[in-house]
């Protein structure tokens, strides 16, 4: 196969997806547990900006970055599948709405070092959120699809969640 023919396609060109190894597209359903930890000696969640006015009801401006824990069940202790890494930030000014962009980085099984990437509104207070993929790589590369996120636990002492996400992304 020949990367480069001599001719000029200008800046962008229609390519076969065979070229790139894309086999037939497919639906995979994925069930993890999100575990925030905000409090305690080992935190996962961390401020990065605290909201500018402590009067907000919905920490209006917070931007607080997490590393969390993936798991295949509900307890912290259930195998680590993932790990979510990015952040999150209070978007909005009259209810507590989040601005999320993470990474789901798998460490082990058949997605072993592959992303699922998701960016979107969560309103935490609604009993389910859609956030939407919006790529990944590895095995993920060119996915897209919609993560559902459901509150499991939440801890008002600490601020500490366990969130279940079910993940439906279409992949090579």
């Amino acid at each position: 196969m020949t990367l480069v023919s001599g001719e000029n396609h200008g800046f962008v060109r229609s390519i076969d997806p065979e070229f790139l190894g894309l086999q037939r597209e497919k639906l995979t359903h994925i069930r993890l547990y999100w575990h925030d930890i905000v409090g305690g000696p080992h935190p996962t969640a961390i401020d990065v900006v605290s909201p500018p006015s402590k009067s907000s009801p919905t920490n209006f401006g917070l931007v607080r970055m997490f590393d969390n824990a993936l798991t295949q069940g509900p307890e912290l202790s259930s195998e680590l599948v993932a790990r979510a890494q990015g952040f999150y930030a209070s978007a909005a000014q009259k209810e507590l709405s989040l601005l999320m962009a993470q990474n789901f980085a798998f460490v082990q099984g058949e997605f072993n070092g592959s992303t699922i990437t998701l960016l979107g509104r969560n309103s935490v207070f609604n009993k389910v959120r859609e956030l939407p993929v919006i790529g990944g790589s590895g095995v993920f590369r060119f996915a897209r699809g919609y993560a559902e996120a459901r509150t499991h636990t939440f801890d008002l002492t600490t601020g500490d969640a366990t969130v279940e996400y079910n993940i439906y992304v279409l992949h090579y």
